[in-house]
């Protein structure tokens, strides 16, 4: 009872909190002017991850002060510093702007200061610190290059929340169920602001938060032996996304980490889809490819084969969804 109540309140707080922050942001002048790469046309007002970044903290601490955690309180405790950390250093970028090596060095100290606290708190080896710095720089910068659309990181955060929350509770690290639920439901409070007619974008300091969160949650489950499996295949059509994205900017000789509108769920809205279809479209596959994740984890040899090839099925249909809906598309104008 007491974890839906925590839940509760980090949902209530996500939902009304840009009431009071929304006037605030406008007033300062926090926009997202539209370029040639956006995939919006009007000025909107960003920054607004800030009210999930105090709603997850809000429910984290709650659920210490309530000793909901009962052990390894200090463990959420470094989750917390770490996803607050970057959802800072996003604020930052958003006010003020920030050089890309700038944000690279932070980046990396703080997955490297997180990591080190976490194998300390769980004693694992250090040798997990350069894995976990570039696990959560990485992240933060792939949940950063995916919110380009409407509603694609609110549902991401609630897939991926639920999911971890889940693992949790499989594996017995009921730090991992709370705090993957306070995530889910801080960013399920933020989607009628992202989906409404008044919408706001979360900014460089949502995305950050996203990333951070996702990373270091997943990170702090694996130096506590939750299966990889849990931690990882909820996040695989991200990661697809951007890594091929990645490798063929820098085939074609470009910057890769200028703003594009070369990533699949990009390329999706160019073939017809709304922003809410090919947000679904990315949440869909998540959701089917960490379906197979859990059940991989535990399963026989043949069952787990067989997962293994849904899921790269999964990822290869995303991937080429664009291209096989242009073509349908064509297709059917040609029949008419």
């Amino acid at each position: 009872m007491l974890l839906w109540l925590v839940a509760g309140v980090t949902l209530l707080l996500s939902t009304l909190l840009p009431f009071a922050f929304k006037p605030l942001l406008r007033r300062m002048g926090v926009f997202d002017i539209p370029n040639e790469r956006s995939s919006h046309d009007s000025v909107v007002i960003r920054g607004v991850g800030i009210t999930v970044a105090a709603s997850i903290a809000v429910g984290l601490v709650l659920s210490l002060l309530t000793r909901l955690v009962p052990v390894d309180r200090s463990v959420v405790l470094i989750v917390l510093a770490i996803l607050s950390s970057a959802a800072v250093l996003g604020w930052t970028e958003d006010y003020r702007g920030l050089s890309i090596r700038l944000r690279a060095l932070m980046q990396l100290a703080i997955g490297t200061v997180g990591t080190l606290a976490l194998a300390w708190t769980i004693e694992q080896s250090y040798w997990w610190v350069p894995v976990g710095a570039l696990a959560v720089a990485a992240y933060i910068n792939a949940a950063n290059f995916m919110d380009g659309i409407n509603g694609i990181s609110g549902l991401h955060g609630v897939l991926v929340g639920i999911f971890y929350s889940v693992a949790g509770t499989m594996v017995g690290q009921f730090w991992l169920t709370v705090a993957g639920l306070v995530v889910a439901a801080a960013f399920a409070g933020f989607l009628p602001w992202n989906l409404g007619r008044g919408f706001v974008f979360l900014g460089d300091v949502g995305s950050y938060l996203l990333g951070a969160s996702i990373a270091g949650m997943a990170v702090a489950g694996l130096l506590a032996g939750v299966y990889l499996e849990y931690l990882f295949s909820p996040v695989l059509i991200y990661l697809a996304d951007t890594f091929l994205t990645f490798l063929r900017r820098v085939r074609a000789g470009k910057r890769w980490y200028a703003s594009h509108r070369e990533h699949v769920y990009q390329r999706l809205t160019d073939v017809g889809l709304t922003h809410l279809q090919s947000a679904l479209v990315v949440t869909v596959c998540s959701a089917l490819v960490g379906v197979a994740g859990f059940i991989l984890a535990t399963a026989p040899p043949p069952l787990a084969i067989a997962c293994s090839l849904f899921a790269a099925a999964v990822v290869a249909l995303y991937i080429y969804s664009p291209v096989i809906l242009a073509r349908l598309r064509r297709s059917a104008s040609a029949d008419r």
